[in-house]
């Protein structure tokens, strides 16, 4: 049976065989625990970890001392956020991040919140984009943390990293990005962008799945975050566990292919998310989420008036594998919390599709997606009528 064509590369992405093979000598010839310092084996792991730190710092114009190894971006999210809540305690409990974060952020803040935190969730304009001149506004003396997501995985949205970076160091507040959908992506840079922590994944960009990594700023200010996992004291004491080297090893491959390829990949892409959404604007009262042009190279995501939302993902499966909204929250039936923050309807929130385009799709599969989609939606839309 013909497998449907993928496009929910936000979900997560196919390892490419260019890391699989860097990954295959760590699980059989070289499997040292890389904190073994007293044999080759551990040796020889332990080098692979160090060559992998430069190449995620290199990424990120970070230093390898920097760089914390974790299961995943929702491990480095929690870090981050709870880490620097307990740490920094006695000087505030205030917290501002985004209505549009994804879940890793807005669950560790919500329990903070349970401990006597407040948190002040910050609107978003139309477009996906925060109001700077909200932010400033949102600041209090006793704020230590901010957290704003570098690119939103709904919508695409590529936040102003460098304007809030500066608004933060303006004002000494730690400044947090989750930065799981854009690593590889986009142009990121901890020093001239201001950022203090910064959350990442591999699996987001052709890598293997739980596998990331926490940037935590060493100088200028030096930040501490108080372990979540105790027992070893791996990762300067932030993360203690046993280093997973195939998986990190793969992370780094996956980055440092990654960056190889961004500007020719993100011409790319951009190239078919802007054929698909011509293909797709022919329809009548079809609507593009999140701002036209600041957001992922691969990201389109859209909602359609006068179709059933369950009805339309029904109709498109058999041709293509998308989402109707985060795969995280894939099991909750109440609408995504991104679309009804940009003002949609319930009705309308229902009815839209993510679509992320990746490395492996063609101009082909996008046409023929196109065209399956706009054929789909005026057939529901001639049913409905009949009704």
């Amino acid at each position: 049976m013909k497998r449907p064509i993928y496009l929910d590369c936000h979900a997560t992405t196919p390892v490419d065989e260019r890391v699989v093979a860097a990954m295959l000598p760590y699980f059989t010839e070289h499997f040292g625990n890389p904190s073994s310092i007293n044999h080759i084996y551990g040796w020889e792991t332990e080098a692979a970890v160090k060559k992998a730190r430069e190449v995620l710092a290199g990424a990120i114009n970070a230093t390898p001392e920097e760089i914390v190894f974790t299961s995943g971006a929702t491990e480095a999210n929690n870090l981050a956020i709870k880490g620097v809540a307990e740490t920094y305690f006695q000087k505030g409990q205030h917290i501002i991040t985004v209505s549009t974060e994804h879940s890793a952020v807005i669950d560790p803040c919500n329990y903070l919140k349970s401990l006597g935190f407040e948190i002040t969730f910050l609107p978003v304009q139309t477009d996906g984009l925060i109001n700077l001149k909200q932010l400033e506004e949102a600041f209090r003396d006793d704020t230590v943390l901010v957290s704003v997501m570098a690119a939103n995985n709904e919508i695409g949205v590529l936040q102003a990293l460098a304007e809030i970076g500066k608004i933060c160091r303006e004002r000494n507040v730690l400044f947090h990005t989750d930065a799981a959908q854009a690593l590889g992506k986009i142009a990121l840079d901890v020093e001239s962008m201001n950022i203090d922590l910064m959350s990442m994944t591999a699996h987001k960009l052709y890598g293997p799945k739980g596998i990331g990594a926490l940037y935590v700023r060493r100088r200028n200010p030096r930040v501490k975050v108080a372990p979540q996992l105790h027992g070893g004291g791996h990762e300067r004491g932030m993360r203690s566990g046993t280093l997973y080297t195939p998986q990190i090893v793969g992370f780094a491959k996956a980055v440092e292919i990654a960056l190889q390829e961004q500007t020719t990949e993100c011409e790319r892409l951009t190239h078919l998310r802007e054929s698909l959404w011509k293909k797709l604007s022919q329809l009548e009262g079809i609507h593009l989420n999140g701002h036209p042009t600041q957001r992922l190279p691969g990201n389109l995501n859209v909602s359609v008036e006068g179709v059933d939302g369950a009805a339309l993902l029904l109709g498109l499966q058999p041709v293509m594998a998308v989402s109707a909204g985060a795969a995280c929250s894939s099991t909750n039936t109440a609408p995504s919390h991104v679309l009804m923050a940009l003002g949609h309807s319930e009705k309308l929130a229902y009815a839209s599709i993510r679509f992320g385009i990746g490395r492996f799709n063609t101009t082909e599969e996008i046409n023929q997606v196109g065209e399956h989609f706009v054929s789909t939606v005026q057939s529901l839309r001639k049913q409905a009528s009949l009704v």
